[in-house]
């Protein structure tokens, strides 16, 4: 039954261009998260589930627009003769039929395959560079995503005014590619989040995390469920080891998993090692940096410390996904648990298809991903993107992509001259009252 309705999709008249939205998204990758999730539609509908999924992608492109103009300005509904246009009401039920499922498996096809294809332009002697950490995301104020998400409490019994999405992205450091993502209500710590992540980590690589990570869990279990792969992070100020070798700003060390942590997960050893490196930071501040990779020679203490520095770029990828796409949007735009686990699925596909250009771009005229201005790129994507909508020439897409290839190519990050005026923290002024809530504690 899915084959005959994807059959019917094929055949339709004035098939849908799907390649407007980007040629490395296929409409292969598309069928195959609807056939893995079941959500295939049966009968002929204006927006269909391969319809909806573009949609959803789209939605996070166009973040200022309403969900109407997305739909009639990059035509993404069937044609009908009789009915140009889908009514509000159609969109929104056509994304509860659709659900989150399909845009999940959509994305976790296409960070995979995106995340491989370069991969080898990237390698760290070997290695490919990897980073974990965690952000949040608001959702509407509404009871049904307060009671699901949850929201962050203060000492003073106070409660943000807004409920709060948890998650934990595996990023590739060079291209900054989500390769791939865990969320959910804000009451989960990263940390089980995390452990969810490490089946994710390829062979063969070395992931960078924050402190918060340190975990005998964690580290343990991603050297040891896989092949080389290893891993740096900063040592928290009261952790402690016992010294068994090489000198003191290079040394490897012994740490003794803790019993709650074993009778948690008897799988662990008694004790574990690692290489413990201290590196003094431009404020003249000490720092050690624990870490798998052992052999001194192949991998200097100079470059961990490079490969640790390099992490805190991908805190600029959360900056671009919640201040960029989103623009000056306090919340997400769906008002339901099942919409925001679907949005966010959408969003990072969309912030992986922007990344994915600009890493082709960057290849093209041998430079880093890092040096082209997202902003810029993101723009120019969205341009491209309502002109080639309008194009129904199939002979025409290659020359749009070219043409958007070279345009991206022109948006290198100029030098910037050295700041004068030390940084400053101000406060920003507030457009509207500030509502104060109060946990309710019966």
């Amino acid at each position: 039954m899915l084959d005959d309705a994807l059959h019917f999709l094929v055949q339709a008249q004035e098939d849908p261009d799907w390649a407007r939205l980007g040629r490395h998204l296929p409409s292969e990758w598309i069928e195959q998260a609807v056939v893995h999730t079941g959500k295939a539609s049966i009968r002929r509908r204006r927006l269909p589930t391969e319809q909806v999924e573009w949609l959803v992608v789209a939605l996070a492109l166009y973040r200022h627009q309403s969900i109407s103009e997305v739909v009639d300005d990059l035509d993404l509904a069937l044609p009908d003769v009789q009915a140009p246009f889908v009514s509000k009401s159609a969109v929104a039920q056509a994304r509860q039929r659709v659900g989150a499922e399909p845009l999940r498996a959509l994305f976790e096809i296409s960070a995979k395959a995106w995340s491989e294809q370069d991969r080898k332009q990237y390698l760290f002697k070997g290695l490919s560079l990897y980073a974990m950490d965690g952000t949040t995301l608001k959702t509407a104020d509404t009871p049904e995503q307060r009671d699901h998400f949850g929201e962050q409490s203060y000492a003073s019994g106070r409660i943000a005014s807004y409920p709060q999405v948890r998650g934990v992205t595996l990023t590739a450091v060079p291209t900054h590619l989500i390769r791939d993502a865990k969320f959910g209500p804000y009451g989960i710590n990263e940390m089980l989040y995390a452990k969810e992540l490490l089946a994710s980590i390829p062979d063969d690589s070395l992931t960078v995390f924050d402190k918060g990570f340190l975990s005998a869990e964690i580290l343990c279990g991603l050297t040891v469920g896989g092949t080389n792969r290893h891993f740096i992070i900063p040592a928290k100020s009261n952790t402690k080891w016992e010294v068994v070798g090489g000198t003191a700003d290079d040394a490897m060390i012994e740490m003794r998993v803790s019993p709650q942590a074993r009778k948690k997960c008897p799988d662990l050893p008694e004790t574990w090692r690692a290489r413990a490196i201290t590196i003094i930071d431009q404020s003249a501040r000490k720092h050690v940096l624990l870490t798998s990779l052992c052999d001194t020679k192949r991998y200097t203490a100079k470059d961990v410390a490079t490969c640790y520095t390099r992490r805190w770029q991908i805190e600029t990828s959360y900056r671009e996904l919640k201040q960029t796409m989103m623009g000056r949007a306090l919340t997400l735009r769906s008002r339901t648990v099942e919409g925001v686990y679907q949005e966010i699925w959408g969003t990072l596909t969309a912030y992986n298809l922007i990344r994915l250009e600009i890493a082709k771009a960057a290849l093209a005229v041998k430079c880093e991903p890092t040096e082209v201005s997202f902003i810029r790129a993101f723009h120019v994507i969205q341009y491209e993107l309502h002109w080639a909508a309008v194009t129904r020439s199939h002979g025409k897409l290659p020359a749009l992509m070219q043409r958007l290839r070279q345009r991206l190519l022109m948006l290198l990050n100029e030098e910037r001259p050295g700041r004068k005026i030390d940084r400053a923290v101000k406060a920003l002024p507030h457009r509207y009252t500030v509502r104060v809530l109060k946990k309710d504690l019966n």
